[in-house]
């Protein structure tokens, strides 16, 4: 299946929207873990392997393990989702962005390499720097458009033609560069407002919406503005507060549990609408 078709039979299998970002912080993990050189790939699987039923997808955030050489280990986490949890589909989380045959082995990379499903993209180097990817009809190319970061207003709110930059890169997504149909967006869970100008834009195109926990992000203001009339459509990410509800040995009994909550609550804001 391709990567919509995956994305939307799990949002139906687990009534959920949760996508977990998988950002291992070796300091941050539980004393068993501690010198272990599959430290990255261990602790993820637990984490994974605790909440598989929670969620729409898994979003691994490549800088994460390349600072620490774990590239492999990356790669084998990619694999073991598959394997094991078939059918949730994985967003490499790399946010790539270049031109000519760079962009070309870029997209090697995430769907050869690596064997993701779906990969994150800055659009600002234009149509052509995303071409390598969206031919790729089977994989999913997820856009930046409205990043959560307070940063973001710097460029994204300049005014271009009346509007800003943000909702211009909107435009073009929905109607330029989707022509295969496998075209997502980042809009922060930070900015509900935009977010809604945002789904006014591109009709029912899905919104992967990070943000949410740590950074402040309501899943219930997110669901909101942002969900389909169908109550899709959204990919709502969380990472730290999932990775790292315990310290302890319940470190995956705990990610479960805040998993569970988010989709919850979640769920509960799906059904006000």
């Amino acid at each position: 299946m391709s990567f919509m078709e995956q994305l939307a039979a799990s949002w139906r299998r687990n009534l959920s929207l949760v996508c977990i970002g998988l950002d291992p912080e070796p300091e941050r993990f539980p004393l068993p873990f501690c010198n272990r050189a599959d430290a990255l790939l261990s602790f993820s699987t637990h984490i994974v392997d605790a909440t598989a039923d929670l969620v729409c997808c898994y979003k691994p955030q490549i800088a994460h393990f390349a600072a620490r050489g774990g590239e492999e280990q990356l790669q084998a986490l990619i694999a073991y989702i598959h394997e094991r949890h078939p059918g949730i589909p994985v967003i490499l989380d790399a946010k790539r962005g270049d031109i000519g045959s760079t962009a070309e082995y870029y997209a090697r990379e995430a769907f050869d390499r690596y064997g993701a499903d779906a990969v994150t993209l800055n659009p600002y180097l234009g149509g052509d720097s995303l071409m390598p990817f969206l031919q790729r009809a089977d994989k999913g190319a997820i856009l930046l458009c409205r990043t959560s970061n307070p940063g973001a207003r710097d460029l994204q709110d300049l005014s271009v033609d009346g509007m800003p930059l943000y909702q211009h890169v909107a435009r073009r997504a929905a109607a330029d560069w989707n022509q295969f149909g496998n075209c997502a967006l980042v809009v922060g869970a930070t900015y509900p407002e935009d977010l809604a100008q945002v789904r006014r834009i591109v009709g029912d195109m899905p919104l992967l919406v990070p943000g949410i926990g740590a950074q402040g992000g309501d899943a219930e203001a997110v669901v909101r503005n942002g969900c389909r009339p169908d109550g899709a459509g959204l990919i709502i990410s969380s990472s730290r507060a999932v990775l790292y509800a315990s310290s302890g040995d319940d470190f995956a009994m705990a990610a479960r549990t805040a998993a569970e909550a988010l989709r919850s609550r979640i769920n509960q804001a799906r059904a006000s609408i």
